[in-house]
């Protein structure tokens, strides 16, 4: 299947989880609002979540699919590919159990290392938000044990079951909160929906796991249970895993020291990140991750063969793609940013001060977006290679210019200051993996590729004038009635395609040839 098939599947999948979790975030903006409950809800979210997007989807991920793929030798022998698998798992249901169970008992500690003065002031408080993070923990769990399912399905090319679990994920928490949105108001009320939507959290990793190991199944794929051994080839994962969680999670480990700087802000700085970054994770979740997911098996599958030509091909394809579809996306956001929170936040306990704030936010993370996106893109050239030591290099060097940054920016523009210096972090991370990557013989950026993301971004530029001229007439009805605030976004984004779309072709940005290239079968 072609690069641009395997991407459209997950990314299209993928944007229908986002649909919902737009759905999730502006019920959760009426039903909690910003600061109290909200804060506390998001913090002991984000645990779990941080945990298992760092471990599971980033380190475990990456350095299983290769060592996996390079198992699957022919289509009708998969059974040192299966030995493999079960003899992971055995050890990881231990490992997880283990590691959960020690959370749970030290999660005082961890929220009151990251919670906000806001949660920390009130005792009944900071209990309600330890007993959400002990019931939404384990979540990390069960998604851990998934992420090797959908690896294995996604190994087998077998994209759409993983993409489509994280919708159980949001259907779990809009039950929650249709629950809340229906109760009477008060910090009980808030308190009794921040709990339910942790029982959510949990309910939904447990539907997940039962969800891909289906799909596993049904692909033929059947994994039994084995007694834990530490075989030659599970420790050469946990080898590749260790500086994975480094050089994979950055995005991850950036998020845990953002909350460290947050537990120094006012009450509602977490909901405004959080908030912020749902906008941010759209086209990331849609662009970057599906790139990232589809081309780290191919790439795996043409350097075991012994073919660089055609994984740089490949990578050449994948760079083009997540520009052409990321650059006019950060533009669009930066300068619209504002108005698309406004219309979809404000309402309930969600002030209209709350969503210019977070609106800001937006501004400060996409900046950073194009550069999130090629991480998820140049990185799978290093694990495909087994090569899981460069990346840590590159993520510290990118981590300690954000947490310098967040010193200084921090103190002076508050949570807008956190989401800049993580998007500058993000590009220095970008300059050095394709460093390295050419230092080392393994990649170099076409000139003909290097041309088309030029004009990308001069296309980008015409598409965010033509917005920012839009965006004064269009200012009343943002605050308008639900039809008046329906029209303004629809002419954004009217606005924005058609100028992006009129300026790209004028450029000859996407024509016929660059279709047909995108198109290819990847092996």
């Amino acid at each position: 299947m072609s690069l641009l098939r395997n991407v459209g599947t997950i990314g299209g999948l993928t944007l229908v989880s986002r649909v919902f979790g737009f759905v999730r975030d502006m019920m959760l903006a009426r039903v909690l609002g910003a600061g109290g409950v909200a804060d506390a809800w998001q913090l002991a979210f984000q645990l779990p979540n941080i945990f298992r997007r760092l471990f599971a989807e980033g380190a475990f991920a990456s350095a299983f699919v290769p060592l996996f793929n390079r198992r699957m030798t022919r289509d009708d022998d998969i059974s040192e590919a299966r030995r493999f698998a079960e003899d992971v798992l055995a050890v990881l249901i231990p490992i997880l159990i283990a590691f959960g169970g020690i959370a749970l008992l030290v999660m005082p500690w961890i929220a009151g290392l990251f919670a906000n003065q806001g949660t920390t002031g009130d005792p009944a408080l900071f209990d309600h938000a330890v007993l959400m993070a002990r019931i939404a923990f384990p979540y990390l769990v069960f998604m851990s044990l998934a992420t090797l399912f959908a690896a294995v399905l996604n190994s087998l090319s077998r994209f759409a079951a993983a993409a489509a679990a994280p919708i159980l994920l949001n259907i779990c928490l809009i039950t929650a909160l249709t629950w809340g949105a229906f109760q009477p108001g008060g910090e009980a009320t808030r308190m009794a929906v921040g709990f339910w939507l942790a029982v959510a959290v949990s309910v939904s990793g447990l539907l997940q796991l039962l969800w891909l190991w289906f799909w596993m199944r049904r692909s033929g794929f059947r994994l039994a249970l084995r007694r834990p051994r530490l075989t030659a080839q599970v420790r050469e994962l946990g080898v590749l895993i260790v500086p994975a969680v480094f050089g994979a999670g950055v995005y991850q480990i950036a998020r845990f020291i953002d909350l460290f700087f947050l537990s120094n802000l006012p009450d509602g700085s977490y909901t405004y990140l959080a908030m912020a970054d749902r906008w941010n994770q759209l086209p990331l979740g849609i662009i970057g991750i599906a790139l990232g997911t589809a081309i780290l098996p191919a790439l795996s599958r043409h350097l075991g063969r012994g073919e660089p030509e055609e994984a740089s091909r490949l990578q050449s394809n994948a760079i083009e793609l997540a520009m052409l579809l990321t650059i006019p996306a950060a533009v669009a956001l930066f300068v619209t940013g504002s108005a698309f929170t406004r219309v979809f936040f404000v309402g309930g306990a969600f002030t209209l001060e709350d969503a210019l704030v977070t609106g800001t936010v937006v501004g400060g993370l996409v900046i950073g977006l194009p550069a999130y996106v090629l991480v998820k893109v140049l990185t799978p050239n290093f694990f495909a290679r087994k090569d899981t030591r460069t990346p840590v290099y590159t993520a510290a060097a990118s981590l300690t210019v954000t947490v310098l940054l967040n010193f200084l920016l921090v103190p002076r523009l508050g949570v807008l200051g956190l989401a800049i210096a993580g998007s500058i972090g993000a590009w220095c991370n970008v300059a050095l993996l394709y460093a390295l990557l050419a230092h080392k013989g393994h990649f170099h950026l076409p000139g003909r590729i290097m041309g088309r993301i030029a004009r990308i971004v001069l296309a980008a530029a015409v598409m965010g004038a033509a917005l920012w001229f839009l965006m004064a007439p269009l200012d009343p009805m943002f605050s308008g009635t639900a039809l008046e605030r329906a029209t303004a976004i629809l002419a954004i984004a009217g606005a924005g395609l058609a100028s992006f779309a009129a300026a790209g072709f004028l450029l000859g940005i996407l024509d016929k040839a660059t279709v047909q290239r995108l198109m290819r079968r990847q092996s």
